[in-house]
């Protein structure tokens, strides 16, 4: 029986290990894409005490040459089901964009945006080759326009790299959904919702278990499950 194959990028911890943990529970094969050697073979390390088929994978989404690198690996591994677009930075302080130093969002978007092209586009031949093939992409309210301009719930501090990098994938996302719409790839826009990581200080009031679930559900997806959303727990969040 075929082993299916994921690779999640940005797994070694947070959202990205619990992602990896979850997939790996069903039997998958998980890549574990992280910078760090030392934290990438600690995660892996645990995730195999726990059963999980977990191998490592050198990922630095902003070096198209370590992408590409990627790519190979999983090629000599036998391929590629599910990708997790996770890997994500929020930037410095200040955001506020009076005063904003515009080649901090340039950096949050080198890795928010264009690592997730960069990744996508090295992967899409190896998901092509799938039977069901999934990507999934994790956003984050703080990149609805809708949420942001209507003032009617909290979707964080003033942010101009981090939510408007979020913006930037979400419609980025629409554009791949496009262009595949007809393939068997279903690609879609995650939300953890409001996690507690490292990247907001642990200040949030999920947990990364809780964070990943809808990241696992949508690479679950059957074959006529819907493409080119943007969904939560609790269904689509608004755009």
């Amino acid at each position: 029986m075929r082993t299916t194959t994921a690779l999640v990028t940005g797994a070694n911890k947070g959202i990205g290990y619990e992602i990896a943990a979850g997939l790996g529970a069903l039997g998958w094969a998980v890549g574990v894409g992280a910078r760090s050697a030392e934290r990438r073979d600690a995660a892996v390390e645990k995730l195999r005490a726990d059963g999980v088929d977990a191998f490592g994978v050198p990922l630095d989404v902003t070096d198209k040459a370590g992408v590409t690198a990627a790519a190979a690996l999983l090629a000599e591994r036998g391929g590629l089901d599910v990708l997790v677009n996770n890997a994500a930075i929020t930037g410095g302080r200040p955001q506020e964009p009076t005063v904003v130093d515009p080649a901090m969002v340039a950096t949050v978007v080198d890795t928010n945006v264009l690592g997730v092209i960069r990744v996508t586009n090295a992967m899409l031949p190896l998901l092509r080759r799938s039977p069901s093939p999934r990507i999934v992409t994790m956003s984050s309210s703080v990149g609805s326009l809708t949420l942001q301009s209507g003032g009617t719930e909290d979707v964080g501090p003033i942010s101009a790299a981090y939510a408007p990098s979020k913006s930037f994938l979400n419609a980025v996302i629409v554009q791949y959904a496009k262009e595949l719409a007809g393939t068997n790839i279903l690609i879609n826009l995650a939300c953890p919702g409001y996690v507690a990581t490292d990247l907001n200080h642990f200040s949030g009031y999920r947990t990364p278990s809780q964070g990943a679930a809808i990241a696992v559900r949508l690479a679950t997806l059957p074959d006529d499950g819907p493409t080119g959303g943007f969904f939560d727990d609790a269904g689509p969040v608004p755009w």
